[in-house]
Order: structure tokens, then C-alpha cells, then sequence
């Protein structure tokens, strides 16, 4: 008998050796944003994972090429992210092309915290079948103060008023957001932006709106870069992600304004890769970092809404400054008086033309 019990002791002693080595051995490498967003994402979701599995997160920075590095690694057959931080246009792509897993939402995901089901928890329509947002946030601009002594730009239509406003402007290097604003600058009702926008004339109208104001413009690439022209004093306005102005005002201290009007908004969130490596461990990522809980903590480090109807009434303060966040989420009702909400389908059925339209925009 005590020969066994030995025997049993040392056999269940070499297993966890066996499974604390595996674990250690194959981190999940987990594709996002970088800069604010990614360690919002570290603090909420990938420490408290660790914490509680033992399973060590590899942040990778993608740069806003995760579409186009997932589809590179699926053509080479050598897939190595396990979690893929991305939007929802570019979510409903993947899925189409067979290059995203496929969700049972009830079964991989947990219900809400309060009880919802998970169908009824998110928002509606935003479980569109290998994806799972996380956030809400906004594209929207800011600008510097000290550019603005005198009266404040407060509109869209202000943004393109250079002649009124001087300065140069930064917008991102790509037609999406800058074709609704060119219109809704142009006098398109922000309700009637896409319908504008799906035919020809509509096409024609938003870049000739661009057009004038193309002289004034420092196309930015990487979410890093708006809050840093702003602070250099190379450009006035810049559009920007809420989330990396917020970070500046709030943590750095920089004098900047958020004009709320015409906010583009959408989701960002998770998907898996067909062929993720460790996908059972990137499955049960999934998970935890989309419960209830997760989605509310993030807000302790970033201004980006929940997309859980149950995280937001556990929204609290700033980590680091105490600041009360719910004011600067772009779901505020203060804020979100005049949204543009972006249609996804939209530009998951029209993006690549109109991406080839812009590009030869760029160098007319």
C-alpha cells in the first residue's frame, strides 16, 4: 500500500511537471493595436488570464495590417497568431473567406454577468459568426488649443473650413471615414452619408469635397502618430482615435479638444485564425476576455465603450488618474448627439475599390 501511494505521488508530480512545461512552453500570441489600446488590452484581458492559467500572453503589434498578414499567413500555410484584434468590416471579410473560425456564440462564450444570454448581451447585429467585438470607439478629430486662441472649430464642416480655421490638418491614409466626413462637411445629413455614398455622383462629391482641402493634409498611418503632430504643433486638427486622445489629455496632460460631431464609430474585437496554433487555449482566451468583467475593466485604462450591454454599469474611474470615464466614452449621450455610425457591409462589399480610387487620389 505504501509502495503505491509513492508510486501514485510521483506519477501525479511528473504530470504537472509535463503540464506546467507545456504550458510555459506555448505562450498565445495575441495580434492587436498596439501603443494605449494594447496595454489597455494587457491590464484587462492578458495579465488576469495569466493570473488565473498560468498561460503566457505575446503582445504582436500588427499596425493596422491584420486582414492582410492573416490572409499572408493562410496562403504560406504558416498561421502562427492565436488571436487577432480586428475590425468589424474587416471581421465579416475573414469569415467570407473561410480564414476566421467559426463561433457557436452560446457555446464559446460566457452569458452575461447579470444573467443576459449572450445573443441578447451584445450589440445587436455585431455577432456576425467568427466575431466577437469588444469595444466601441470612435475616429474622430481633435485639436491643439494654443492653434485655437481666438474661436474654437466645434463641426465637421468647421474641420474644412481652412480659410476660417488655418492650419494643416492630419487625416488617416485610407477613404474610410475621411469619404463620409467629405460629404457630411458637404451638407449630407449624417443619416443619409451612405446612401450618398453608393452611387457614383455620391463618389465624385465626397473626393471633390477632399479636394479642397488636400494641400492642407498630413496623412497619418499608425494610431500614434495624430496625438504626437498635435502635440508638435505640425498640424492644428487631426483625426484621431478617442481612445489615443484621451491617453494624451487625461495622462500626458496635453491641450487638446475633442470634437464630438460626426464621430465615426464602430466595433474592434476578436477573432480567431483558421489554423491558429493553440486554439483551444486561444478559444478559452476568447472567452475570458469577453465576459462581462473584462469589458468593463478595460475602461479603467481606455475611453472606449463596452459592446456588452452588462459591463456598462460597472464602469468606473481612470487606473491611473481617478478620472470618471463614462463621460468620455463616445456613447455618452452628451457625445453622441451627432454619430456617424460606420456600415461595416459597406465597405466590406465597396472597400477595395473605393481604397484603389483613393490611392490614386493620393499622387494626382
Amino acid at each position: 500500500m505504501k509502495k503505491f501511494s509513492k508510486l501514485t505521488s510521483v506519477l501525479a508530480l511528473g504530470a504537472a511537471v509535463c503540464v506546467g512545461s507545456a504550458t510555459a512552453a506555448e505562450p498565445l500570441t495575441v495580434v492587436s493595436w498596439g501603443g494605449a489600446y494594447t496595454k489597455s488590452q494587457r491590464m484587462a484581458y492578458s495579465d488576469p488570464f495569466t493570473a488565473k492559467t498560468g498561460i503566457k500572453i505575446v503582445d504582436e503589434d500588427k499596425s493596422g495590417n491584420g486582414l492582410a498578414g492573416l490572409r499572408a499567413q493562410t496562403e504560406a500555410g504558416n498561421v502562427t497568431w492565436d488571436v487577432l484584434d480586428i475590425l468589424e468590416g474587416d471581421a465579416i471579410l475573414a469569415c467570407d473567406e473561410g480564414i476566421a473560425q467559426e463561433l457557436d456564440y452560446e457555446k464559446d462564450l460566457n452569458p452575461g454577468a447579470d444573467g443576459t444570454p449572450v445573443m441578447e448581451d451584445f450589440i445587436e447585429g455585431s455577432l456576425s459568426g467568427c466575431y466577437v467585438p469588444t469595444i466601441v470607439y470612435a475616429t474622430l478629430f481633435s485639436f491643439n488649443d494654443k492653434a485655437f486662441p481666438g474661436e474654437k472649430p466645434k463641426t465637421i464642416a468647421d474641420v474644412f473650413n481652412v480659410k476660417k480655421f488655418p492650419g494643416k490638418r492630419a487625416f488617416e491614409k485610407k477613404p474610410d471615414a475621411n469619404l463620409e466626413w467629405a460629404l457630411a462637411a458637404d451638407g449630407v445629413p449624417y443619416d443619409e452619408v451612405y446612401d450618398v455614398l453608393g452611387t457614383p455622383e455620391g463618389v465624385e462629391r465626397a473626393f471633390a469635397k477632399l479636394d479642397t482641402i488636400k494641400d492642407s493634409i498630413i496623412w497619418w498611418d499608425a494610431g500614434a502618430q495624430p496625438p504626437q503632430l498635435l502635440a508638435d504643433g505640425e498640424v492644428a486638427i487631426a483625426s484621431a482615435y478617442n481612445g489615443r486622445i484621451f491617453n494624451a489629455q487625461v495622462v500626458e496632460n496635453q491641450p487638446f479638444t475633442i470634437i464630438w460631431d460626426g464621430q465615426v464609430y464602430e466595433l474592434d474585437g476578436y477573432i480567431i485564425p483558421k489554423g491558429a496554433p493553440h486554439k483551444k487555449a486561444a478559444m478559452d482566451y476568447l472567452r475570458f476576455a469577453t465576459d462581462t468583467q473584462r469589458l468593463a475593466d478595460q475602461t479603467k485604462y481606455i475611453s472606449y465603450g463596452p459592446a456588452r450591454k452588462s459591463s456598462a454599469p460597472l464602469v468606473d474611474t481612470h487606473a491611473e488618474t481617478g478620472v470618471k470615464m463614462a463621460p468620455h466614452m463616445p456613447t455618452t449621450p452628451v457625445n453622441f448627439k451627432t454619430p456617424i455610425k460606420k456600415n461595416a457591409e459597406f465597405w466590406a462589399d465597396n472597400g477595395d475599390e473605393l481604397r484603389q480610387r483613393f490611392n490614386a487620389w493620393l499622387v494626382q
